[in-house]
């Protein structure tokens, strides 16, 4: 879908960029080559809103036309999963590239589970299959470790500064921390970003009838939960207290529960961070992440309590106790057969009245118009917000996930095809074409594009996420962070081991203890293998886990009480918070 509106800020002068490049934009098309000529329609016809004004984009793409002479004609092959930020990127920006560069682009669009699969089969061969990949930093710490991937730094300072853009403005890229390794060199450059946040049904909740209802019940207003005690509670009034609106069936809460690989996401995707498994620290806890893996400087050191992890003890426990409990107290009876794909546009059929784990990738699907949770001028009659958290959480650690897709290059791929491919990444993400691309499939990489009038201007159709992402709230969302060592191995242990749980095959601690378990031996293996030099994995020895417990920050002994008082704020009134923090 191709958001179409009025207005775009132009923040930087198109004669200052031409200047800073040493290029002169054409004054005159008509004698342009085939190349300006080609980027001087597709700025006209098709990147508009940008944050660069016309001539700032010419002088941009001038750029690229010059870089590339020395590949043109090659056929360069890239990779990406399947979301509709990727969806543009192949069908419209590769065919801009092609055309403005003489670069042949062939951008293939596969599962997420499949780019790993391409991408590791490439670290183990050696084989380039692909010329670069858009895979998650959430395998930072397995890029920053394996040697197989092209530290940018380096690649920028060296073998690919002629073919660096000087308009890439690293500094502007919002995600930047979360694609940079321990040693401080940055492996991936984002290319599209969202996070997870708390969903609910703002039309319902500003009700007089169903606000003056819940308070009578539970003493508190009906509004945005601050912890999960107050999630619970609005899950319960609106399953069971509510029950129907407007003769339709709705329900307090909405998930998924399948044995498939995206149960897996369901938990890596800081699941644990959000109940306050792992400590303090951003974009991860430190020294226990939200996986609930210690390190010691930068290695590894275990998962197990006994072992000083987190990934077994009692908050990850609950974490997975209130996974299951709301699955199948307050969801639709099919939730617990669906994978994260066929339960995301759930939400969009009208019968849910919030979702404290929602991937903001679903937004455009959500804010069509005709269906059941948009208005007919097209607004919202839903609103996304900060996700509730659970009692171990604390004040200083993260709240919630954010997918960081980002491009990688091998350092199996050779240098004029990786060239090339650079090339391109950096056009994906440029200035010129950027906030197009975010308007497009609402995954915001760049301040700039986040700054302009064009985002001010859609801002009411999109629910909260600019407001969001122009808040200071935004860094306790972060991926996956570099404590975990393998993420492909470790990753897929999460859903075998948690589905045993959902099934009642085994309680949630007998699941977590298994599953950690399952990541120190991993982990053991990659010990003995050397594999991340300093930042190998060095387990601990065993101790009681009573001596860890002991000691500050996680892993954290058992509460007394899992649900203190529930706790909400006005969306309003947090609205207005984000606002005057900006």
């Amino acid at each position: 879908m191709i958001v179409k509106f009025k207005g775009s800020s132009a923040v930087i002068k198109g004669s200052a960029v031409a200047v800073a490049l040493g290029l002169a934009v054409l004054a005159n098309p008509a004698s342009a080559d085939q190349y300006t000529d080609a980027a001087k329609n597709w700025i006209d016809s098709e990147f508009q809103p940008s944050s660069l004004s016309k001539d700032a984009q010419m002088a941009e793409l001038e750029w690229f036309i010059k870089a590339a002479e020395p590949f043109r004609g090659m056929d360069i092959n890239v990779v990406s999963e399947t979301i509709t930020t990727h969806e543009y990127e192949s069908k419209v920006l590769a065919k801009a590239f092609s055309e403005i560069t003489g670069i042949n682009i062939t951008h293939d669009l596969i599962g997420e589970g499949d780019v790993i699969e391409k991408l590791q089969t490439q670290m183990q061969s050696n084989r380039n299959i692909y010329d670069a990949y858009i895979n998650d930093s959430d395998l930072i710490g397995t890029h920053s470790r394996y040697d197989a991937v092209v530290p940018l730094t380096d690649f920028m300072a060296g073998e690919g500064a002629d073919v660096t853009s000087p308009t890439l403005d690293l500094d502007d890229f919002i995600g930047l921390s979360f694609t940079t390794g321990p040693d401080g060199k940055l492996y991936q450059l984002p290319d599209q970003q969202f996070a997870n946040l708390y969903w609910f049904r703002y039309d319902w909740f500003q009700r007089d009838d169903l606000q003056k209802q819940f308070k009578d019940k539970y003493g508190y207003d009906l509004g945005v939960p601050v912890n999960w005690s107050a999630y619970e509670d609005i899950a319960e009034f609106f399953t069971n207290d509510v029950k129907e609106i407007d003769g339709q069936k709705v329900y307090g809460h909405m998930d998924y529960g399948k044995k498939d690989p995206s149960l897996g996401w369901r938990f890596t995707d800081a699941w644990l961070s959000m109940a306050g498994a792992g400590d303090k620290g951003i974009p991860n806890g430190l020294p226990v992440d939200e996986w609930g893996i210690r390190v010691e400087g930068c290695a590894p050191a275990g998962s197990s309590v006994t072992r000083g992890g987190a990934a077994n003890g009692p908050a990850a426990v609950y974490a997975l106790t209130k996974y299951i409990d709301w699955l199948k107290a307050y969801a639709p009876p099919e939730a617990a057969g669906m994978t994260f794909g066929e339960a995301g546009p759930v939400p969009a059929q009208g019968q849910i009245a919030q979702q404290i784990f929602w991937y903001t990738a679903f937004t455009a699907d959500m804010a069509k118009k005709g269906t059941p949770v948009v208005n007919d001028d097209g607004t919202p009659k839903w609103r996304m917000a900060p996700s509730p958290h659970g009692p171990y959480w604390e004040e200083g650690m993260k709240l919630g996930y954010q997918d960081v897709g980002s491009w990688t290059l091998m350092k199996s791929t050779p240098l004029e095809r990786r060239k090339a491919a650079w090339l391109y990444a950096q056009f994906t993400t440029s200035k010129s074409v950027s906030l197009k691309k975010t308007l497009t499939g609402l995954t915001p990489i760049r301040q700039s594009d986040l700054d302009t009038q064009a985002m001010t201007d859609i801002a009411p159709n999109w629910g909260g996420l600019v407001e969001f992402y122009r808040s200071p709230a935004r860094v306790q969302w972060s991926p996956t962070g570099t404590n975990v060592p393998d993420y492909p191995k470790l990753a897929q242990l999460w859903w075998q081991n948690v589905a045993e749980a959902v099934t009642g095959e085994r309680t949630p601690q007998e699941a977590m203890d298994n599953l950690a378990t399952a990541m120190d031996r991993v982990m053991e293996r990659l010990e003995r293998a050397g594999i991340g030099g300093e930042c190998a994995p060095k387990l601990n020895e065993e101790r009681d886990a009573q001596y860890w417990f002991d000691q500050p920050g996680a892993p954290k002994p058992l509460l007394d009480n899992e649900k203190p008082q529930g706790e909400t704020v006005k969306y309003d009134d947090l609205i207005a918070e984000w606002s005057a923090a900006q």
